[in-house]
């Protein structure tokens, strides 16, 4: 399988913290260099027709380069924007960049209102940034886990503790639960990758790991009866948690575990409470900061920008 750390990132990174990124890239035009160095590398790439050359035309506006090419084979104009989630917007590159290094960084993220405060934005106009940013963040897999993989699932949402008596639902805890979304998760070798899922059923998560474990495999679970027949395309290792054990022959599922607690933690400390519709988005922003956590923070934020090649629309988000 590829990892993020066998991407193309950029090198030589010039700045390790916050302040240090505000210094470099002071202006628009050094913040449209870079992103044009760490996009293109020299060549710029034309995004109608995929033609990568040096000699582009630069066409200049007042007798002067802002940025705008024109292909040499297609014809067509284009900027370092065109074709990822800055295209058709607004908002300043120096506030773009400012909130991709927060945002990558930040353990548990930013919520939309306190990076609206940071950056001077209204809130709906962080909440779409932040929105853009969490689509762009990819979970770095382009293969099958082929080492010890652990699984798991979690539930998030549908608690009655802020409901009166009259609202409340039964069945919110556990396997058993209707009120709840459930999420599947797999790690191994430090990555992890998770899927909205309808229900805990043997079918529906055996489905899953054969998309994304290589057969012969070992697979850890826990005891849950939906991992029973996993045995049967996979060395499964299961911990029986039910009789009390965790660790069984150096083999358990904690890790997984502790993804689900930061996933948890984040939304309840940082969001609040997430929609079932947006909530893949989110588990993927918690797993792109936890399968970068050995990055440096510049080499986090250079690979935010190199997956940023998806424009979400605003009306596609609140469809």
């Amino acid at each position: 399988m590829i990892t993020y750390s066998e991407k193309s990132i950029i090198k030589n990174t010039e700045f390790n913290s916050l302040i240090k990124m505000i210094e470099v890239l002071d202006t628009e035009q050094k913040c449209r260099e870079y992103l044009e160095e760490v996009r293109w590398n020299g060549e710029p790439v034309c995004p109608h027709c995929g033609s990568a050359r040096e000699n582009h035309y630069k066409l200049k506006q007042a007798g002067r380069f802002n940025g705008l090419y024109k292909c040499k084979d297609c014809r067509e104009r284009f900027t370092v924007r065109t074709g990822t989630m800055f295209e058709d917007s607004n908002i300043k590159f120096k506030k773009w960049f400012l909130a991709i290094y927060i945002f990558s960084s930040h353990k548990k993220g930013i919520s939309s209102h306190q990076l609206a405060k940071d950056i001077a934005v209204t809130q709906k106009t962080a909440w779409f940034m932040l929105s853009r940013i969490r689509n762009s963040f990819q979970d770095g897999m382009t293969g099958k886990f082929d080492g010890v993989t652990q699984v798991d699932e979690t539930f998030v949402g549908g608690k009655n503790q802020k409901k009166s008596k009259k609202n409340r639902t039964e069945k919110t805890q556990g396997r058993s639960t209707k009120t709840k979304t459930v999420v599947f998760g797999l790690l191994s070798n430090g990555i992890v990758t998770t899927e909205i899922v309808p229900n805990t059923k043997g079918k529906t998560l055996i489905s899953i790991i054969k998309d994304f474990v290589k057969e012969g495999s070992i697979v850890v679970s826990d005891g849950w009866r939906g991992y029973s027949k996993v045995h049967k395309d996979y060395e499964h290792k299961s911990i029986p948690h039910n009789k009390g054990l965790y660790v069984k022959d150096n083999y358990h599922t904690n890790s997984i575990e502790g993804f689900w607690s930061l996933l948890k933690r984040g939304i309840l400390g940082i969001y609040h409470s997430v929609s079932p519709k947006h909530l893949q988005k989110y588990c993927d922003e918690f797993a792109f900061r936890y399968n970068t956590k050995n990055h440096t923070e510049g080499d986090r934020f250079n690979l935010a920008l190199l997956t940023a090649t998806e424009r979400l629309k605003y009306e596609d988000l609140i469809a």
